[in-house]
């Protein structure tokens, strides 16, 4: 099992937590971004590096991702390709996304996507708060500790 970080749009308090839980897990931490991000020295994490370009982050990991493995993103179509090949998908806030609800997120998302394309401002997601942090690190925690990992994040 490996996690895949969707780094371009992750919060840098979360790849924090994954940095250290890759460490204590010892699990390997990828992360993928289109601009270069400096990661600590370990064993368990590594960088790649992918070319500018709509989605070019994203499939990679799913090129490179394996049934079982994690994908941590805020990016509802590259959760659903990762649950579509077996693997799982955990975002910033702590949402596991699922086959059960997956498929009601990519709705949401194309329903506001067209309001945005009408016209109607929508609006952001909220900022990442100590609470979400918080979630984040419990439901990681919680996942390797199902999936066989010791330790985890905090």
């Amino acid at each position: 099992m490996q996690i895949w970080v969707d780094a371009d749009a992750c919060p840098g308090v979360i790849k924090e937590i994954l940095f250290r839980a890759a460490d204590r897990a010892r699990v390997p931490v990828t992360l993928v971004a289109n601009q270069p991000i400096r990661i600590p020295s370990s064993a368990y994490l590594r960088f790649v590096q992918v070319p500018a370009g709509l989605d070019v982050a994203d499939k990679r990991i799913v090129e490179l991702l394996h049934a079982h493995d994690l994908v941590i993103t805020a990016d509802i179509p590259l959760a659903a390709a990762a649950i579509d090949k077996g693997a799982h998908a955990l975002n910033p806030r702590g949402e596991l996304y699922t086959k059960d609800n997956i498929r009601e997120r990519l709705s949401m998302r194309n329903f506001m996507d067209e309001l945005r394309g009408s016209g109607v401002v929508t609006g952001g997601p909220a900022v990442l708060n100590q609470r979400d942090r918080q979630a984040f690190a419990n439901s990681l925690d919680s996942f390797l500790a199902r999936h066989g990992r010791t330790e985890a994040a905090r």
